[in-house]
């Protein structure tokens, strides 16, 4: 685990070096085709060196849940094993791993007055006075949820409303998917001023990759369009709004670099309330070497 630019595709691949594992993506984003550059999706070579999955396994215009990522990685864990490999999942996504981990309690259904009612607050106060109240009802889901989300924040404020249990509360508590595994969690945790330096790095050497003329080529589905899932990936949303006229390219830069690094940040907040969880330098690779070999042996 780890927020994003913190080394954890590299950690993976050295690691791949000294024990025959697999690779189970846990990332939101590499799920989709053709979302590569902006993704940070492992590069081909590295993906023929070292077996990956869920990986390219939706279309950008598709939706992929965590409930949808828990069962096959509840399925891909074992298989793998059953190889004679070890299971390495890898990835930010702190809701897929709550999911698989912990399980996912069903959620309740939408109401159309209490959404109304919701929508008109919004509409009268704005976004981030609605933000403010998630904050006091449900931390967790305020942390991760962004004040420039209001679909997302409306339906957490929903699901509170109707039950007066938190939307965070929702997301852990059901039955778990993956039963009976010993599991060694580690965090890739740079510091902070590190951290912030390769986020805009990584930036810089997505837009010499090509990243915009990957989205340009997303752009021209007509299937897609801004609000999708795929499509509100950090990046690739201020990717959107730039090439469809909104500001300029200084602007753009900045707005992604900014938006990257808020993202790291609710990744971190979101780690910090993980239990049993081992924090380490990307660094300092024979600590977490010291670590996997501790684990192995012990199992």
């Amino acid at each position: 685990m780890g927020p994003t630019a913190s080394g954890k595709t590299a950690a993976a691949l050295a690691l791949a070096r000294r024990w025959p594992v697999e690779v189970v993506s846990v990332d939101s984003a590499q799920v989709y085709r053709g979302l590569d550059v902006g993704s940070a999706k492992p590069a081909a070579d590295e993906r023929a060196r070292v077996p990956h999955h869920l990986i390219d396994i939706r279309a950008p215009w598709q939706t992929y849940s965590a409930a949808e990522f828990a069962d096959d990685a509840a399925r891909l864990v074992p298989a793998i094993a059953a190889r004679g490999r070890v299971p390495l999942l890898v990835g930010g996504t702190g809701l897929y791993f709550r999911a698989l981990l912990e399980g996912l309690s069903p959620m309740p259904a939408a109401d159309p007055e209490v959404r109304r009612a919701l929508q008109a607050e919004l509409a009268h106060q704005g976004p981030a006075r609605l933000h403010a109240r998630l904050a006091e009802v449900d931390p967790a889901a305020a942390a991760r949820i962004r004040p420039s989300d209001p679909q997302r924040i409306l339906r957490a404020l929903e699901v509170h409303r109707l039950t007066g249990r938190p939307l965070s509360a929702w997301q852990c508590g059901g039955s778990r998917p993956l039963r009976d595994v010993a599991v060694l969690k580690l965090a890739l945790s740079p510091p902070r001023e590190v951290l912030h330096a390769r986020i805009e790095q990584r930036f810089h050497a997505m837009l010499r990759a090509g990243f915009l003329d990957e989205v340009r080529g997303l752009m021209a589905d007509p299937r897609l369009h801004p609000e999708l899932p795929s499509m509100r990936a950090v990046g690739y949303r201020q990717a959107w709004a730039y090439l469809s006229g909104q500001g300029g390219e200084e602007d753009f830069v900045a707005a992604g670099i900014a938006a990257t690094r808020q993202l790291a940040k609710r990744q971190l907040t979101w780690l910090r309330a993980e239990p049993d969880l081992f924090w380490l330098d990307p660094e300092d690779f024979p600590a977490l070497c010291r670590r996997v070999e501790d684990f192995l042996g012990a199992g």
